[in-house]
């Protein structure tokens, strides 16, 4: 396991142009939980999140990070995710459109946990208002038991005059089942509604974000899904992100 994420962040690396690599935007978080679409990862705990973005080329965009799951339950017991990306862009007038895909592979868990997702969204700005939509879409795989969709619509703006953005946005997950253990671990109850809502202070190379967020996942299930329904409910999450 541990090979073949060091084999695909190498080639990655290898494949960006040293012009590129000068380019990079390299940042750091500290995260009160690593949650996702609604979905605690860190099993309620402290994280730790590095990423790195890189632009080869004006319609092109490549992305790595690694994100500490202090053994979260919801990835068999995993120390640690990398997610590495590549997304297409281009500008139609005051929409830009991207397309692309992700591999999601887990270091230090137990059983089949990798899985890949194909992902492509719209973005335009409305007056001082940025919204964006976007879906994302794992073919069936036997990690998530199944496939999976989730649809995101999202907003943000900044408050002219101030550091501070405001951001809120909304998702629903959904897919077909092949193996309902398997499935529960990114779909519990098979489908489900996230929601959040958040504050950004912004000042030179620090930001400070505070959200909002929860899930209309149920509290009550079977005992070998039970472990997939914690750290879904309301919660507020801390964040300091630091560019290099």
């Amino acid at each position: 396991m541990t090979m073949r994420i060091g084999a695909v962040v190498a080639a990655l690396c290898l494949s960006i142009p040293v012009a590129g690599r000068a380019a990079a935007a390299v940042d750091v978080d500290l995260l009160t939980e690593e949650r996702r679409r609604g979905l605690g990862w860190s099993d309620g705990n402290a994280s730790l999140r590095g990423a790195i973005g890189i632009r080869p080329a004006p319609a092109i965009r490549l992305d790595a990070r690694a994100t500490a799951l202090r053994g979260g339950a919801r990835h068999g017991g995993a120390d640690a995710v990398f997610d590495v990306s590549a997304a297409w862009l281009h500008d139609a007038g005051a929409v830009r459109f991207d397309a692309g895909g992700v591999a999601h592979l887990f270091a230090g868990g137990a059983g089949r946990l990798d899985y890949l997702e194909l992902q492509g969204g719209a973005q335009t700005l409305v007056g001082p208002l940025d919204i964006d939509l976007s879906a994302s879409y794992a073919p069936r795989q036997r990690a998530i038991g199944g496939d999976m969709l989730h649809m995101r619509a999202g907003a943000r703006l900044a408050v002219i005059g101030s550091p501070f953005t405001l951001s809120a946005s909304i998702g629903r997950t959904s897919g077909a089942t092949t193996d309902p253990l398997r499935a529960a671990r990114l779909r519990p109850d098979d489908r489900y509604v996230d929601w959040q809502a958040g504050v950004e202070h912004v000042r030179e190379r620090v930001t400070l974000g505070l959200v909002y967020g929860g899930t209309d996942i149920r509290r009550r299930g079977a005992p070998a899904t039970a472990a997939f329904r914690r750290h879904t409910g309301d919660t507020v999450i801390g964040r300091v992100t630091i560019r290099l």
